[in-house]
This record gives structure tokens, C-alpha cells and sequence, in this order.
């Protein structure tokens, strides 16, 4: 088994090192100037050892003479790897190297020993072998403790400052109280030195684990409709936040009975009544554990949330019925919902002169006159029996026959029901319009329009369709223009409206959607307003606790903290969700430790009540599963982040640049006139490439399960 472990650990530092080095070589002009610091690195030509050469660390470059000095001076050796354009490594020279604390303890107790990887490939080769065995994965920066002889006694890769000093003085103090046996340690390192020496990062207790989610899962497993999808009960809610969260779970532990609830209970609301099959969206509830007849209320936070659900869906497996849905969805949206200046109206209400579902429902005698011959095929589709009827001789459309079955029943191919379903839809539309309409709620709600940018991005991301990322920067520009006054949002906005309030949710959800904007366009301005955003909030909303308040206290309505999802999703799951996408994005230690704290409140209500905390459960499992930094930086970086979005990613932040820039994930790695993608996870990472396809490889070498390679 060790041996069969050797070869594949070999053959991955071999495939590594065979990449073309594609580092852009930096101008070291002036490099000689004043400095408070310079050490033995300064006689180098590696851009990347220079780029150390004053640090207050007393670097060596690999030599006899660095360890004949460890040797005579008894001291253990630092081991040092990095490349010029590695992310991690700039953090940690940031955070460690170039502190003058952390350079004592390093510069009294050892020798300090730093390499170019791309120079020397053959002594990464040999520390990277050891770290696979130890770790499991490899990358960069690659940072070991090693005897004078050269035996590694740990190995690790990026260490936040603290956990590098722990390292530091846990290792020394055992090598002064201890050598021989440290020694031992060295010579047993393939036969189980990991046990032996963890890191000391991962040996904090942390509340949030994958155990605590599986918990939690299980427990909403109980409740689960196996046959109908959606929950148990007389009355079913889609709950769009839940089903999003179990399908990345699904896809983060190769879970089927998870992946297959969802992808079951999508099928029975996209064919229930609870879709409306004529104009697209979908209405608020089902009356029915079987989701046929609805309250016929159209909601515009259900039909954002469900562009979303449906296109992470297709993206996981591409049925094209969930593309279907999404473009008849969107079309009502922009039919019925939509205002001339581009806002969201926030409901269509259920009653059309005080009957309810009047506008939606048919009779059996209507829909014989509309459709004749046809009638037969359409009644046994959308289930039009007399043993269906809903009430006063009204029917609800909804399918429970299967395609297969109709078209063996009825010897048509698939090409001809696709013509049949959109002549009948085209008819029953018309004869739609001549009714009575039901009223709509007019008023322009920020935190559900945030919602409806963040499932036309998704859709976006899914097909491609300019047309759905044009409608989510114009809802955006209709609600910078109408909702944000003087720096501050407004809840809802109505023509001469005079309201100020302004909830949790509104700065939160639109934070999220303005992310999601500068991810797909690459547009700094979208970062910059999302961060502003942000600010308000963490001020306006603060409380005793982590979390925050979702209102603002007055005389008469106290300030309240929510945490469960609703028909939304958490404002303060939200706020969590963007601490930790803009901690990974500008590498901010206090926004993400924030996500942490704030998730670590609520990982006990997970785990007995998963089903009102899928908001939550999303950002944990970011934080206790491995979480993917996928950055690409060139010319065609748009291009490419593009089609890396067209596959179900989970556990990830995917973004790019297409200039030089000095937000952290993008610093130092532009290369003019190529275009690179890197792949980073707990704060190591691979080596630049250049196809989408390799870097799915990358993330499979970390351990993703994700990615379907032979998709390619």
C-alpha cells in the first residue's frame, strides 16, 4: 500500500514540475536602496528570493554551509518553498516573514533556509513527496522543519502568524529537551510521523464540523416526502434556500438519497400545479402534499430564489426542463412584474374579483373549445380527469405522467410533444389575457429585488444569456438610482413614497447580489459598492453579540435578532455568507474569522433544525469542508471565468482579473499577454495553468469530488 502511495505521490510532483514556468520576472531596480533589513538572499537572482531579501528573517539560500551551521550551532532548520507569483507565500512573508517578532523567534532557534521551487524543482520534489504523505496534498507555500541532515519532523504549508509562531516553539523546545528522540521521529516519518506531530492550527476546538451537518441532515431526512418531494405535510412550501444547500451537500459528500430528494421534489413542482404551466413562475404554496393545487399568489422572493435552485440544478444535470422553466419563469417576471423603469413589483395577488385562482384555473368545456382535436392528447398530460377536479368544475394543470409513458401511450416522438406543449401553452395564453388580471402589489422591496439580481447572475452563469445579465446590472443601476439615498438603502420604494425603513436584510441580500455582479463582470465597481455596503451594515446593525440586529430599535418596536430562515433566507446567514467571500477575495483575517464566530452561534440550531437554516448550513459547510479559491488573471480571464461557471462549483469563490491589481487573490499574478487560472484551497496552492480543464484537475488533486472531467 505505501509503495502504490509513493508511485502516485511521485507521479503528481513529477506532472508538477514538467509545467512551463510562466512567472513574470520582476524589475529589482532600486532593490539596493535604505532598508532596515538585508540578508544572504540578497546575493541571489531568483526574483522570488529576492523578492525575501529584507525580511528581518536571516534567510539562507540552500547550502553545505547553512546546514554545516544548523550542524555546529545545533539548531533545527526552516525550510522555506514558494514561488514568485504564489499567492499564500506573499501572505505569509506579509504576516510572518516581515515580522520582526516572528524573525527573533525564527533567527534564535533556527536556521532559516528559503527556495525558488522553479529553481530548485528537485529539493521541491523531494518536500512535496513528503508533505503528500503527511497531508495528503501538496502546494504552496510549502514550509518544513528539518533536522541538520536534512529529515523533515514537519511539514505544512500556509500558517496564519500565531499558528506558525505555535510551530516554531513547539518544535524548538522539544529539540532542545529532546534530540535523539526528535531524530527518531525523522527516520519514522513514512510510518506515521502525522500522528505524531498535527498541526497545531488544527488542534483548536472548532464547533463547526462536517459531523455536526451530517447531524443536522439526517435529522431533516425524517421529514422528508420520499415519494412527492418537499416535506411531509398537507400544505408544501419549495423552500428554494433548504434545496440549494442539500444539493451542495449532496455534491460535497457524494450523497444520493440527498441529491435524489432534491432532484425528485424539482420534478414534481416543475410538473405540479404549484408551476403555472401558462404564463411560467411559480405561486406561493402548495394546498396539497402533492403539489396540484396552489394558493395562486405569485411572490416575487419564491420566483428569484427558484432561478436560482433551477440553474444550479441544470448546471448539476442539465435537464432541459429546468431550462425551460427558467425562461418561462423569467418571461413572466419581465410580463407581469416589472416596472417601466426597470424595478420589481413584489406580488401578484391570488384573487381576481375576490375569487381566488379565477385567472389560472379551467374548465373542462374551455379547454375543449380552445384546443379540439387536441384535447385528448392535453387532458391526460396535464391530468384533466374528472376524479381532478379541483372545484365549481375548475381544473388545476399539473403533470403526473411521465414523458416516456405519454409518448409510448401515444407513438409521438419527443421533437413533436415539445411542438404540441408550446402551441398549447401559446393558445392558453391567449385566451389568458382576456381575463381579468389579478392586482399586483407595485411597491419595489430591495432585499427581493437583491434576490432576483442574484438568480438572473445564476441563470447567467448556468446558459450564458446576455440577456439575463443585462436585466441584473439594469435592476441594480433601478435600485442604486430609486432605493439608495444619501448613502443609505430604503426597504421599499414606491413612486413619492416617503419610507425610510431599512432592515438587515436589505444590506445584506444586496451586498450578496452587487458580489455576484463584480464575479461575472469583473467590474471593481460592484466590489467597491458591495464593501460599502457592508460597512453601513456592521455599523447601523450592530449588537452585544456577533450577530446583528435586523432592525433598528425605536420607542415602540425593539431591536430583535433573527437567525431561521423564512420565506428569505437569514439576513444574518447573509451577512456571514459575504464576511467570508470578501475575506477569501482581499484575504481579510477579521471578516473571516467574523463568518466563523457568527456560524459557530448557530451550528447547535443546525443541527437539530436543518430545515429552517439553509442559509446557515450553506456557509457551513464552506467552513468545514474544503473551500476552493479559483482565480484567474489575463486578458481572457472574463472569457474563462465564464466558462467555468457553466459547471456546478460548490465550496468555491471563482473570480478574475483582467489587469493588474492589488486585491490579494489577484496581487502579483498578472503575466501580460497570457492568461493564467490558480487554483488555491486552505490556503495552498497549484501551480498557474492555462485550460479550464487542467484546472478542474487541480481541484481534483486537492480532493474535489465535484467536477465531471469527462465532460470535456
Amino acid at each position: 500500500m505505501k509503495i502504490n502511495s509513493l508511485f502516485l505521490v511521485f507521479t503528481y510532483i513529477l506532472i508538477l514540475g514538467s509545467c512551463k514556468n510562466q512567472n513574470k520576472t520582476e524589475d529589482i531596480n532600486g532593490e539596493f536602496g535604505n532598508h532596515d533589513f538585508t540578508n544572504d538572499l540578497i546575493n541571489e537572482t531568483s526574483p522570488y528570493l529576492l523578492q525575501h531579501a529584507h525580511n528581518p528573517v536571516a534567510w539562507k539560500p540552500w547550502s553545505d554551509d547553512a546546514f554545516k551551521k544548523a550542524a555546529d550551532e545545533n539548531k533545527l532548520v526552516v525550510l522555506s518553498v514558494g514561488y514568485s507569483t504564489c499567492h499564500w507565500c506573499h501572505v505569509m512573508e506579509e504576516e510572518s516573514f516581515e515580522d520582526v517578532e516572528v524573525a527573533k523567534l525564527m533567527n534564535d532557534k533556527f536556521i532559516s533556509i528559503k527556495v525558488d521551487r522553479e529553481e530548485r524543482p528537485d529539493l521541491d520534489m523531494v518536500y512535496q513527496t513528503a508533505l503528500q504523505l503527511v497531508n495528503g496534498t501538496g502546494g504552496w507555500p510549502m514550509n518544513a522543519i528539518i533536522m541538520p541532515n536534512g529529515s523533515p519532523v514537519y511539514l505544512g504549508t500556509y500558517h496564519e502568524k500565531e499558528d506558525w509562531k505555535n510551530v516554531l516553539v513547539k518544535f524548538s523546545t522539544e529539540y532542545e529537551k529532546n534530540p535523539e528522540k526528535m531524530l527518531e521521529y525523522a527516520t519514522m516519518l513514512a510510518d506515521g510521523v502525522q500522528e505524531v506531530y498535527e498541526q497545531p492550527a488544527n488542534q483548536m476546538v472548532n464547533a463547526i464540523t462536517t459531523e455536526k451537518i451530517d447531524n443536522g441532515i439526517s435529522e431533516w431526512a425524517t421529514m422528508w416526502d420520499s415519494e412527492w418531494g418537499g416535506n411531509l405535510g398537507e400544505q408544501k412550501f419549495i423552500l428554494p434556500t433548504n434545496l440549494i444547500m442539500l444539493l451542495e451537500y449532496a455534491d460535497l459528500q457524494q450523497d444520493n438519497n440527498a441529491k435524489n430528494h432534491v432532484l425528485n421534489t424539482l420534478e414534481k413542482i416543475t410538473q405540479g400545479g404549484i408551476y403555472d404551466h401558462v404564463d411560467g413562475g411559480f405561486f406561493r404554496y402548495s394546498t396539497d402534499h402533492t403539489w396540484k393545487v396552489p394558493h395562486f399568489e405569485k411572490m416575487l422572493y419564491d420566483n428569484a430564489q427558484m432561478l436560482s435552485l433551477l440553474s444550479k440544478a441544470y448546471k448539476l444535470t442539465g435537464n432541459e426542463d429546468y431550462k425551460i422553466r427558467i425562461q418561462e419563469t423569467f418571461k413572466f417576471l419581465q410580463t407581469e412584474m416589472r416596472n417601466s423603469d426597470g424595478g420589481y413589483f413584489s406580488a401578484m395577488d391570488a384573487d381576481t374579483g375576490g375569487e381566488e385562482g379565477a385567472y389560472y384555473v379551467w374548465t373542462k368545456e374551455e379547454l375543449q373549445s380552445l384546443l379540439k382535436e387536441d384535447y385528448e392528447l392535453f387532458s391526460t398530460y396535464y391530468n384533466i380527469q374528472d376524479n381532478q377536479e379541483w372545484e365549481n368544475g375548475n381544473f388545476v394543470l399539473n403533470n403526473t405522467i411521465s414523458a416516456d409513458n405519454f409518448l409510448k401511450k401515444y407513438s409521438v416522438n419527443e421533437a413533436e410533444l415539445k411542438e404540441k406543449l408550446q402551441q398549447w401553452k401559446s393558445i392558453l395564453y391567449t385566451a389568458r389575457q382576456k381575463r381579468e388580471k389579478p392586482t399586483k402589489d407595485y411597491k419595489v422591496l430591495t432585499s427581493w429585488n437583491a434576490l432576483l439580481i442574484d438568480g438572473l447572475l445564476e441563470a447567467y452563469k448556468a446558459f450564458g444569456t446576455e440577456e439575463y445579465l443585462s436585466e441584473a446590472i439594469s435592476i441594480f443601476n433601478y435600485l442604486k438610482e430609486n432605493n439608495y439615498k444619501n448613502n443609505e438603502l430604503v426597504h421599499s420604494y414606491t413612486k413619492d413614497s416617503k419610507q425610510k425603513e431599512v432592515f438587515l436584510e436589505d444590506y445584506a441580500f444586496l451586498a450578496k447580489s452587487t458580489f455576484g455582479l463584480f464575479e461575472v463582470t469583473l467590474d471593481k465597481a460592484y466590489l467597491k459598492f458591495t464593501k460599502e455596503l457592508m460597512d453601513v451594515a456592521v455599523e447601523k446593525y450592530k449588537s452585544d453579540s456577533e450577530l446583528f440586529y435586523y432592525n433598528v430599535s425605536n420607542h415602540l418596536v425593539p431591536s430583535i435578532i433573527n437567525t431561521s430562515d423564512g420565506v428569505v433566507p437569514s439576513a444574518n446567514a447573509i451577512m456571514a455568507q459575504n464576511f467570508l467571500q470578501i475575506g477569501h477575495l482581499e484575504y481579510n483575517t477579521a471578516y473571516l474569522n467574523k463568518a466563523e464566530i457568527m456560524s459557530s452561534l448557530v451550528t447547535e440550531d443546525f443541527e437539530k433544525h436543518a430545515v429552517s437554516y439553509g442559509a446557515w448550513g450553506t456557509l457551513l459547510q464552506q467552513q468545514a469542508f474544503p473551500f476552493y479559491e479559483i482565480v484567474v488573471v489575463g486578458d481572457n480571464a472574463k472569457n474563462i471565468v465564464a466558462e467555468m461557471n457553466k459547471f456546478y462549483l460548490v465550496n468555491s469563490i471563482l473570480v478574475g482579473s483582467t489587469v493588474e491589481s492589488e486585491i490579494s487573490l489577484f496581487k502579483d499574478r498578472f503575466v501580460e499577454d497570457e492568461t493564467f487560472i490558480y487554483i488555491c484551497q486552505n490556503n495552498t496552492c497549484k501551480l498557474p495553468v492555462k485550460t479550464v480543464e487542467d484546472g478542474f484537475r487541480q481541484m481534483q488533486s486537492f480532493g474535489y469530488k465535484g467536477v465531471v472531467l469527462e465532460n470535456f
